[in-house]
């Protein structure tokens, strides 16, 4: 008996050292992975942002991770994160492609693709359209103050009793988003708008939580019928409803007069069948499958980090009212006389600049961004790391990073002030990464923030309810950040006007 024992241990231990996971040659330290696990047991899964904090007071700004058999290299502080994704960018712009979110998107579109030709390709096509249907100019500017109208509308209808802007927010980014790459809206509480909203809210729960973990690290349970399965049908939902939208618009387009994002895009296809006809071949990377995945990149990014962002900004004016009220000075001053907001008014408007961008510093919506892969072999701060390392930058890291900000640890606009009290952007705010693989729709986000949020403080006041206890800022965690669910308690400050 005690040599069968003697032998199932012996067999054990043979087995385990047979699969132990050895650390390449001058590989950044960080905590012994176990067999099969890796590092999996080392955190919290539902929110691992504190052990990731306590690894780098441990190990240093660069350490490295295993997820499963998968070395991964968790980068903190601006120093470090800055020669990686900025000094040294095409070693760090590639894409994991053995992730849940990875095979979710099939390699396509445009977040998520490896870096290569048809990334690079439909990345400059991004920004070329965008450009061209004027983000940052008035016909953008239209597109948002359009939606707003309609945000507005449903607030004043709850003008002195309390309201969920959960849904509300979301619903508005998705129709700005889902304007400019369709040319389509929908009137809140409508089926479509509600199930592509619902879709997209799971997909994005399914990635946040622990599950997403999971899959990453165990491939073996990949096969099983566990809830990630559920972000595998919601995506092809999702995609038999954009599938539906291209073809109506292949049924209403006018060739060379694009309305909107997919209308390019189908021009675009038809240069290319043209050169397929003329040469008989093409380099181009341009299908119908891109541009599927290439819409829903651009709607799911779109419609849940802007919506959290203001989520995360009316819940801390509420919580400090003398915030809110010294913005709406602000704008009451610039605005009169005035119908309309503009774009070009945050020049004027020092004060609420600098809230606006401390309400995206402490939102820390996207807190380890979205992971990046080496490209090839390569060094960073002295270490060697190998070709197809996972990179995961901890941008929440720079945006509380002692000595890079006044205020780290607190919500202060101070941080985006001077000492003449002019705004001032520090090097280390990046809450949209850095590099070439920085986020597509900044520009985008930027221009939503600032006009949604300078219009609703014009018009209505915030107030935290009486009856809901004190605040709560503790974020639920996820590849984006959210507050956790409150209501918000709405004034009427003007009387309804054109906008």
């Amino acid at each position: 008996m005690l040599g069968s024992f003697i032998f199932v241990g012996f067999c054990m231990f043979l087995f385990f050292f047979l699969i132990r996971i050895k650390k390449p040659k001058n590989f950044p330290p960080g905590p012994r992975p176990l067999p099969i696990f890796g590092n999996l047991l080392h955190f919290n899964i539902n929110n691992p942002l504190k052990d990731f904090e306590l690894l780098a007071e441990r190990y240093g700004n660069v350490y490295s991770l295993y997820l499963g058999r998968s070395p991964a290299i968790v980068l903190n502080g601006l120093k470090a994160i800055k020669e990686a994704l900025v000094t040294k960018s095409a070693d760090f712009s590639g894409r994991p492609q053995d992730l849940l979110v990875s095979h979710m998107t099939e390699g396509k579109g445009v977040i998520l693709a490896d870096y290569g030709p048809a990334w690079k390709e439909h990345r400059r096509f991004a920004l070329m359209t965008l450009r061209n249907f004027g983000l940052g100019k008035q016909s953008m500017e239209n597109r948002i103050l359009g939606e707003i109208e309609h945000l507005v509308a449903k607030l004043e209808k709850h003008a002195g009793s309390v309201l969920n802007p959960q849904t509300l927010f979301h619903d508005a980014a998705s129709n700005i988003i889902y304007l400019m790459l369709s040319g389509t809206r929908y009137e809140y509480g409508e089926e479509t708008l509600n199930k592509s909203v619902k879709w997209i809210t799971e997909i994005a729960k399914i990635i946040n939580g622990p599950w997403s973990l999971i899959y990453d690290t165990l491939p073996w349970v990949r096969s099983l019928p566990l809830p990630f399965m559920k972000l595998f049908k919601n995506n092809n939902l999702l995609k038999e409803m954009t599938m539906n939208m291209i073809k109506n618009h292949k049924t209403t387009r006018v060739r060379g007069e694009p309305r909107d994002f997919v209308d390019c895009y189908l021009d675009e296809l038809d240069m290319v069948c043209l050169c397929v006809g003329i040469w008989g071949k093409t380099g181009s990377t341009f299908n119908e499958e891109q541009l599927v995945m290439y819409i829903l990149n651009l709607h799911m990014a779109g419609t849940d980090t802007t919506s959290n962002t203001l989520l995360t900004a009316i819940l801390y004016l509420m919580a400090y009212p003398d915030i809110q009220e010294r913005c709406q000075k602000e704008t009451d001053e610039v605005m009169e006389g005035k119908s309309q907001m503009s774009f070009e008014d945050r020049h004027n408007m020092p004060y609420t600049q600098a809230v606006i961008h401390e309400c995206q510093r402490i939102a820390n919506i996207t807190p380890l961004s979205v992971f990046h892969s080496t490209t090839r072999d390569t060094e960073l701060m002295g270490y060697s790391i190998p070709k197809g390392t996972i990179i995961i930058p901890n941008l929440s890291s720079v945006l509380s990073e002692e000595g890079q900000w006044k205020f780290p640890h607190e919500f202060n606009p101070s941080n985006f002030l001077n000492e003449q009290g002019q705004f001032k952007k520090p090097e280390a705010f990046m809450p949209f990464s850095a590099g070439p693989r920085s986020c597509l729709g900044e520009g985008l986000a930027r221009m939503e923030l600032f006009l949604i949020l300078v219009t609703l403080l014009r018009r209505f006041q915030f107030i935290w309810p009486k009856d809901s206890g004190e605040p709560d800022f503790t974020p639920v965690f996820g590849i984006t950040l959210t507050p956790k669910p409150y209501m918000m308690g709405i004034r009427l400050r003007q009387p309804t006007r054109e906008i």
